[in-house]
């Protein structure tokens, strides 16, 4: 008698959907990762736009404009946000990064921050966890 060896195509459908249903998981779960990782390219450069602010007010005794504070570029090293400071006060600032690019889609939209350390984001994450 003849045995013949291997995998019938009832098997080999059922695997494919197996692989099918787990990338239709770990798809989606890899986006939001990505999305939160680029999101810290925009905190850095909030941060350093604060730091570099308090340290200008220490020096001047006022809140300066991205030109005063020595910044040649608005986006942040990655490329992932840009920065601006609307016309500040000269005892207040807020700093906005506004996502560019890939992280245009990702649902904290802009995030800021201002003189007195309070950070906020402009989208509608409903987890709250965009700082």
């Amino acid at each position: 008698m003849d045995q013949t060896r291997g995998f019938t195509l009832l098997e080999l459908m059922i695997v494919v959907a197996i692989i099918a249903i787990l990338a239709a998981i770990a798809v989606p779960a890899y986006g939001r990762y990505a999305f939160r990782s680029r999101r810290a390219d925009g905190q850095e450069l909030l941060l350093r736009l604060a730091t570099a602010q308090e340290r200008h007010y220490a020096t001047f005794n006022k809140y300066g404009s991205l030109s005063d504070l020595g910044f040649a570029s608005l986006s942040s090293d990655k490329g992932y946000y840009t920065a601006s400071i609307p016309a500040s006060s000269s005892s207040a600032f807020t700093a906005t990064a506004t996502p560019a690019g890939d992280q245009v889609g990702d649902k904290c939209g802009n995030l800021s921050i201002n003189n007195v350390g309070n950070k906020t984001f402009s989208g509608n994450e409903t987890n709250g966890k965009c700082w």
